[in-house]
C-alpha cells in the first residue's frame, strides 16, 4: 500500500517495529488529533491567537511522529505567526489543512493497522 500522508517507515523506526507500540502510538495520535482539531477551532473563534500558537506547537510534535513533515511545517508557521498575532488571515486555512490532512492520515493508519 502506498501512503500519501503518513510515513509508516518513520513510525516503525521510532517504535522499533513493535506492533503493540505502533498501535499505541496511533491510538494516542487519534485522540490528540480530535482534541487538537476542536481546540484549534475554539481558540481561533475566540481570537486567542497566542494560545492557538501554543497548541500548534503541540500538534506539530504529534504530526512529526507520524512523519507528516509538510503539515509540521505548516503548523510551525502557524505557531510563530499566532504567537505574534500576525497574518491572522492565514490561520483558518492552516486549521482546515490540519483537520483535512490528519483525517486522511487516520484513514491511512486504519488501513495500515488492518495489515499489521
Amino acid at each position: 500500500m502506498e501512503f500519501k500522508i503518513v510515513n509508516v517507515g518513520y513510525i516503525e523506526e521510532v517504535c522499533d517495529k513493535s506492533p503493540e507500540l505502533i498501535r499505541e502510538m496511533i491510538d494516542i495520535f487519534r485522540d490528540q488529533v480530535m482534541e487538537f482539531s476542536d481546540e484549534m477551532e475554539k481558540l481561533f473563534s475566540e481570537d486567542r491567537y497566542y494560545d492557538l500558537g501554543m497548541l500548534a506547537h503541540k500538534a506539530k510534535s504529534s504530526v512529526t511522529i507520524m512523519g507528516m513533515d509538510d503539515l509540521a511545517g505548516e503548523l510551525k508557521e502557524l505557531e510563530l505567526n499566532a504567537k505574534e498575532g500576525i497574518k491572522t488571515e492565514t490561520y483558518k486555512n492552516c486549521i482546515s489543512s490540519f483537520v483535512n490532512q490528519t483525517g486522511e492520515a487516520l484513514k491511512e493508519l486504519d488501513t495500515y493497522l488492518e495489515k499489521l
